[in-house]
């Protein structure tokens, strides 16, 4: 009904850039907020960063000032742009859209199928 699909991530020196990118597809009217996560292998899967349909934004401590989530409501897809990245920023990370609504109701969560970001120090 709805699929998320993540792009951009890959290897990367510590220093370096990347922008990961999340679009949704399906009949889809409208999205609240879209979040990234990012899963560590061996930790649980944590926040990085939110943003409302009205542009609000939040992010986790660790990424603050060095991450910038951005969404584009047109196109039903949100990127987050990860500056100065360190080797602990390794994980995998996925894109969720909270309370999409399409034709025939609401979708609380939608998940992508995540997509991996490997920093070398």
């Amino acid at each position: 009904q709805v699929q998320l699909v993540e792009s951009g991530g890959g290897l990367v020196q510590a220093g370096g850039s990347l922008r990961l990118s999340c679009a949704a597809s399906g009949t889809i009217f409208s999205i609240n907020a879209m979040r990234w996560y990012r899963q560590a292998p061996g930790k649980q899967r944590e926040l990085v960063a939110v943003i409302t349909s009205g542009g609000s934004t939040n992010y986790a401590d660790s990424v603050k000032g060095r991450f910038t989530i951005s969404r584009d409501n047109a196109k039903n897809t949100v990127f987050l742009q990860m500056n100065s990245l360190k080797p602990e920023d390794t994980a995998v990370y996925y894109c969720n859209a909270r309370d999409v609504v399409v034709l025939g109701g609401l979708l609380r969560d939608c998940w992508g199928q995540g997509t991996q970001v490997t920093v070398s120090s």
